[in-house]
């Protein structure tokens, strides 16, 4: 039997490193740096570029990635304690090479790319020398594939894409776009779409806005709206087989939402970290902050939610690399992605308490974390999605009642138990047994 809360000593000491390396050297970047995600900037270069060489290094670089692509190919365990470190800052999964959506771009070109596309895109995306979108969610339908209405056609020898996509992060930056589009609309809803590469080039892609979540400066306006005007590539840049669409995704999906669970545990950490400094260092008329109950109770529920919280994410990355394989997972990874943001929403909004007026500013980056709290609510999937499925999960194979009471209805069992111990109970007391033993 194997049970370990801790982590082997070889580990921790690169974890270690990453604490003050990220904390000393990649932090301040979020300051100076318009757009980590902008590989055109010479500044953001300069800036990025020596850090990821020492990285490199240290072995640390994409690490989510096998060894045939240059990473280290470390277990979703590792990952998820990598990824709380990370989680801290925005330009850290760029400097270590483990950004999203490119990571996960990454993955599904070295599955299901062809050589062609290998050799012109892959190798450049895993040395951070170019940028990539995955452009998915659509205007109206969200997130729900089965409502997707951006069509494919193949003419020939190419495929005629026309539709739009909401929502398509970095589109404006990237040198290509991975694009899910229905193929075969007669078909079962997750077997009528298939994945492309387009790249950014392409006569009719029409990029009409960029959009920033709320607080975030006009740099962050990366997150698209983009149309295809009857855009055509060649037949070849189809990724995986016709109808399979769906499939492709999940190569992506199931690690990245632990990723993103573990990142968001770093942001919550953080705010705790603030919510507790400012406890002691701000006078009341009756002393410190921290010596205020409910204050205490803020910190108090902020800790045991974390705690709660980075034993389930650790759990879950513990099982998937236990069983390697995603479906027996599920519910976990559902559970995760449903616990993110209320747990990152509640230490936030404590902190913004705690803090003050200086919570609300633009001073802080609270307010912004919090906005995130949300959006993380919406991205891969909304909660209320993941909560169905893992109530879907959880009631496979459930038993109903056997009669109109149910089973653990004490007159029942009592009945039960009376006869298993009839004899016994009857030669203790001396009287005669249930159902006439004696």
């Amino acid at each position: 039997m194997a049970w370990d809360f801790e982590t082997d000593p070889e580990f921790q000491e690169k974890l270690d490193w990453m604490q003050e390396f990220v904390r000393t050297e990649v932090e301040p970047l979020d300051l100076v740096i318009r757009n980590v995600w902008d590989v055109s900037d010479p500044v953001r270069n300069d800036l990025i570029k020596p850090l990821q060489a020492v990285v490199r290094e240290k072995g640390l670089w994409a690490c989510n990635l096998g060894p045939e692509l240059g990473g280290a190919g470390f277990g979703q365990l590792k990952l998820a304690l990598m990824n709380e470190i990370l989680g801290r800052t925005v330009a850290g999964p760029v400097v270590f090479g483990s950004q999203a959506p490119d990571s996960g771009n990454a993955e599904i070109l070295a599955h299901y790319g062809t050589e062609e596309l290998k050799k012109r895109y892959l190798q450049p995306l895993l040395d951070n020398e170019i940028a990539s979108a995955y452009s998915m969610t659509e205007p109206t339908g969200g997130s729900d594939p089965t409502n997707f209405k951006t069509r494919a056609v193949l003419d020939g020898d190419e495929w005629v894409i026309t539709g739009e996509k909401w929502f398509t992060s970095h589109a404006n930056l990237a040198d290509f776009l991975i694009v899910l589009a229905v193929t075969d609309p007669d078909a079962e809803p997750h077997k009528n779409s298939s994945m492309f590469v387009v790249p950014s080039d392409t006569p009719g892609i029409e990029i009409v806005r960029g959009i920033a979540p709320w607080g975030h400066p006009d740099a962050d306006a990366t997150h698209c709206y983009v149309r295809y005007h009857d855009v055509r590539i060649p037949a070849d840049h189809i990724l995986g087989e016709r109808g399979a669409g769906f499939a492709v995704a999940q190569t992506r999906l199931g690690g990245g939402r632990v990723h993103h669970a573990m990142r968001a545990l770093g942001v919550a950490q953080k705010a705790y970290d603030m919510m507790v400094e400012r406890s002691v260092s701000r006078q009341t008329k009756n002393g410190l902050l921290s010596t205020r109950q409910l204050i205490q109770e803020m910190i108090a529920d902020s800790w045991i939610e974390i705690e709660q919280y980075r034993l389930l994410v650790l759990r879950t990355a513990w099982r998937i690399d236990r069983y390697q394989d995603y479906l027996k997972v599920r519910k976990d990874i559902a559970a995760v992605k449903a616990v993110m943001p209320i747990m990152l929403r509640n230490v936030v909004s404590r902190s913004i308490q705690v803090h003050g007026s200086i919570g609300i500013s633009t001073e802080m980056n609270l307010g912004k974390w919090l906005i995130e709290s949300y959006g993380l609510g919406l991205a891969d999937g909304a909660t209320e999605i993941h909560k169905l499925n893992l109530a879907r999960e959880l009631l496979k194979g459930a038993e109903p009642a056997p009669d109109v009471f149910p089973s653990e209805h004490l007159l029942r069992l009592r009945a039960a138990a009376e006869d298993k111990y009839g004899d016994k109970l009857a030669g203790i007391s001396g009287e005669v047994a249930p159902g006439g033993a004696s």
